[in-house]
């Protein structure tokens, strides 16, 4: 399993990028989704851009503070956190990702590839929250 983890701060109230983050019926600020689909009480699927489908099962929420949830699709299985705080000038987020790749060939790649979509991931976070 791969672990990668990473941080950014942001200028608006903890509320704001709680909010942000966990509200599953607007994302479009996610340039790497097409929509979100969900699926029950704790159950969501991400649809890329290309098609690509991850499904998703809440497996923790402490209201601003943390959201954790497991992640599964053909190509990998994992988890993710992320530990909100409140923080002199607004407020951070901390995003820890584990993925164990299913096949083989994947797994010198999968660092690679976390940290490629953490970053993405955070940029267009930022850029939503830019005026918040």
């Amino acid at each position: 399993m791969v672990t990668a983890q990473t941080m950014m701060e942001f200028s608006c109230p903890l509320k704001v990028l709680w909010d942000t983050v966990t509200n599953l019926e607007h994302t479009t600020w996610r340039s790497d989704l097409a929509r979100v689909e969900v699926l029950g009480e704790g159950c969501f699927a991400e649809h890329t851009r290309s098609g690509y489908v991850t499904r998703f099962t809440v497996t923790a929420c402490d209201t601003l503070h943390f959201w954790a949830f497991t992640m599964e699709n053909s190509n990998m299985s994992g988890t993710w956190e992320g530990h909100f705080e409140e923080i002199a000038n607004g407020s951070r987020l901390v995003c820890t990702e584990m993925v164990k790749a299913k096949h083989w060939w994947m797994h010198p790649f999968v660092p690679g590839y976390l940290k490629r979509q953490q970053k993405r991931y955070l940029d267009d976070l930022y850029r939503a929250l830019l005026d918040k």
